[in-house]
């Protein structure tokens, strides 16, 4: 039996599950930091910082008294989190380590055209060179420079062998230093004698449905395997096994209807309110970054245009959609002007029908938060 959700209901299922309806769903400090990551399965990182890099934003938005200091100690000093590849690179539990493990040894198999031109020598330099300690980059001194292959690349070759050892898990990124990466043995810095026991590719795939019904609420074959479509398959014979022992329902939302979706019977039987609050959103935040899902039950098309030129810029170069309740309603092109210490609003534009005065004191409110979080962390 499929049952029908209206898109309202929904988007609170779903928002709950992103923990956005509540202001302090997880504490504080570093076991905060601990605890979301674990729930949201993941958090991405990135580089640009017009404003407070996205993986501290993102944490920012469940914790509200947030510091980066939280997720140094998380990283360096618990070590309840860790850094790796799910749909981009991001922060992940690491009760979670051994569902990745099969990705490590796969990408040591299989390094790739990128990797593959990694030569045995570099490998050997960076292993005996982190046998003495953690190691970032600006530590090696000695490489023979090479030209760029691309803008993101390094003339230090060393970096491409520091990038492999980590991708194969032999490395962990111990420590940041703003961008700046330091890495350490893997078995060194969790104080393994030896690896956890991998997880096999039917725990992995049980693994992707669990950590999307927890975050998500409402899943779809697209949500559960975004950005790994190879991964459907298997994915949905697991789901169809869960629908024969009622562990999971199908749902048709209003809307979405040529789309399957399915929830646990416990999120659908929750009392679940629209949620009071109102976030100013990183454009990786879980909630936005899968755009196909997002345009489906907001109606709302983010557009990223940071890599856009200027003159061709409708929103602005890092546009943050508000979401207030259960409804994005605006958005706001930001920047950070630390040497004034004030937060710059370049742009703001509001979605149809959505402005109004209640509307803008709500922002305003919560840009001034906002504010303080840029400025003072």
């Amino acid at each position: 039996m499929t049952i029908k959700l209206t898109q309202n209901k929904a988007k609170d299922i779903w928002i709950k599950a992103q923990k956005l309806d509540e202001r302090n769903p997880f504490g504080n400090g570093a076991e905060a930091v601990k605890k979301a990551v674990k729930h949201l399965g993941y958090v991405q990182i990135d580089t640009i910082n017009v404003i407070e890099r996205c993986h501290h934003h993102i944490l920012y938005n469940r914790i509200p008294q947030y510091k980066k200091s939280d997720l140094h100690r998380a990283q360096t000093i618990d070590k309840t989190v860790f850094e790796y590849w799910t749909h981009a690179l991001a922060y992940v539990s690491a009760d979670d380590y051994r569902y990745f493990i099969h990705q490590m040894k796969r990408f040591e198999k299989l390094p790739g055209i990128w990797f593959g031109s990694v030569k045995d020598e570099e490998m050997k330099k960076v292993m005996s060179l982190l046998k003495q300690g953690v190691l970032s980059i600006r530590d090696i001194k000695d490489d023979t420079l090479v030209e760029k292959q691309h803008e993101w690349a390094s003339k230090k070759p060393s970096k491409k062998a520091l990038q492999m050892g980590f991708y194969s898990g032999k490395f962990v990124v111990s420590e940041r230093e703003g961008m700046l990466k330091k890495y350490d043995l893997a078995h060194r810095h969790f104080g393994w004698d030896k690896l956890p026991k991998s997880a096999t590719p039917l725990e992995y795939t049980e693994y992707t449905i669990e950590r999307a019904l927890r975050a998500q609420g409402i899943v779809s074959l697209d949500s559960i395997c975004h950005l790994d479509p190879k991964a459907k398959p298997a994915t949905l014979k697991q789901i169809e096994k869960r629908v024969k022992k009622s562990e999971l329902i199908e749902v048709q939302i209003q809307g979405c209807e040529k789309y399957q979706h399915w929830l646990k019977p416990e999120a659908l039987d929750a009392k679940i309110n629209t949620s009071k609050l109102t976030h100013i959103l990183s454009p990786f935040d879980p909630l936005i970054i899968q755009r196909k899902r997002l345009k489906m039950f907001f109606d709302y098309d983010h557009i990223f245009e940071a890599y856009v030129p200027k003159e061709k810029r409708k929103y602005g170069y890092f546009t943050l959609p508000v979401l207030n309740g259960n409804k994005i309603i605006a958005m706001l092109d930001l920047k950070t002007d630390r040497g004034a210490q004030e937060l710059l609003i370049q742009s703001w534009n509001w979605i149809d029908g959505c402005k109004s005065k209640n509307n803008k004191a709500l922002i305003e409110s919560e840009l001034e938060r906002f504010e303080q979080f840029q400025l003072k962390n």
